[in-house]
């Protein structure tokens, strides 16, 4: 290996474990080792499973069992003392629990006719200003301040969608020409700065979101990232600028976003329009022959990740030399 090689970041797995369901989200619990796996068991069912990364082994804390099968989750909402977990359903019920006390749910509400594909929180674990809020929806990202409420939604057509929530107002949408899989903004804690999409023909699109122009919008630069659907997208706490895609044939590629030496300039008629960067490839590994279809960074820990694929396995990885990228 080079010595530019050894500065790489590796992706090592540290624990894994097989489970008897199929997996749709795994997510850390803040300030802590534990993390949630939930999904859908053979007879129609949903699971809801607590570990504990202990070692290199994930001990099993609690199961529940739920009449639905349950797609997504979010901590974005909750408060670090109470860490309650928002969770979306196929039976288009949202539904907020106690972990402590996780047999009937804190919260429910019938949101949608149909499966919840897709949750995200804001306003909750310290992070930024405001209220906090939850969204549901088919594919969905959220970025929040005072004076900037909008949510971000990808649709199966290639449209992507910018609402304003102060205005109720479509603020932006744009076409990436393939099914939208996941989009994500890169911190829910400063003026929008980065949105990743990620596509079903392995292409994922980082925009610029600091300057909109008139017409041509928001500046872009795409990359073809995968063989196959990119499943999700998501940024490291620690560092906006490095992501993690994980890919439909069971890959995850690490990617690092470098700004251009100006972030916008003037176009002909003096409008100001932004400039895209570009993407740098930091590392890539398989790790199933099955799609990772859940990722999850560790708030706490720096290069700490927890994935699910649909092997029916959930590894908890390392991805190390972070500081160095």
């Amino acid at each position: 290996m080079s010595a530019a090689g050894l500065e790489r970041p590796q992706v090592v797995v540290h624990a894994q474990q097989s489970l008897n369901y199929t997996v749709f989200d795994c997510k850390w619990v803040p300030r802590s080792a534990r993390l949630l796996c939930l999904g859908s068991a053979p007879r129609g069912t949903g699971v809801l499973q607590l570990y504990e990364l202990r070692g290199g082994r994930l001990l099993l804390l609690s199961e529940i069992e739920k009449a639905k099968p349950i797609k997504c989750a979010t901590f974005g909402a909750a408060s670090l003392q109470q860490r309650h977990l928002a969770t979306g359903d196929f039976a288009g019920s949202l539904s907020i629990w106690n972990l402590e006390a996780p047999e009937i749910p804190v919260y429910s509400v019938k949101g949608h006719k149909e499966i919840i594909n897709s949750i995200d929180g804001v306003g909750g674990l310290g992070i930024g200003e405001g209220a906090p809020e939850i969204v549901t929806g088919s594919r969905d990202g959220n970025a929040y301040n005072q004076e900037e409420r909008v949510v971000c939604a990808g649709y199966d057509n290639g449209d992507i969608k910018l609402f304003d929530l102060r205005t109720m107002s479509l603020r932006w949408e744009t076409n990436i020409k393939n099914g939208v899989c996941s989009v994500e903004f890169d911190r829910k804690d400063v003026n929008m700065n980065k949105l990743v999409a990620t596509s079903l023909e392995g292409k994922f699109h980082v925009f610029d979101m600091r300057t909109q122009h008139p017409t041509k919008g928001f500046a872009s630069v795409s990359e073809k990232a995968h063989k196959s659907t990119i499943w999700q997208v998501r940024h490291l706490p620690q560092n906006r600028d490095v992501f993690m895609t994980s890919g439909g044939a069971g890959s995850l590629h690490l990617w690092k976003y470098e700004y251009p030496a100006q972030r916008s300039k003037k176009d002909s008629e003096g409008a100001e329009m932004g400039v895209a960067g570009s993407v740098s490839l930091l590392q890539n590994v398989t790790l199933s022959t099955q799609p990772i279809s859940s990722l999850d960074w560790s708030p706490d820990k720096k290069g700490l990740c927890v994935c699910g694929a649909f092997d029916q396995t959930v590894r908890v990885l390392i991805v190390t030399k972070l500081n160095k990228v």
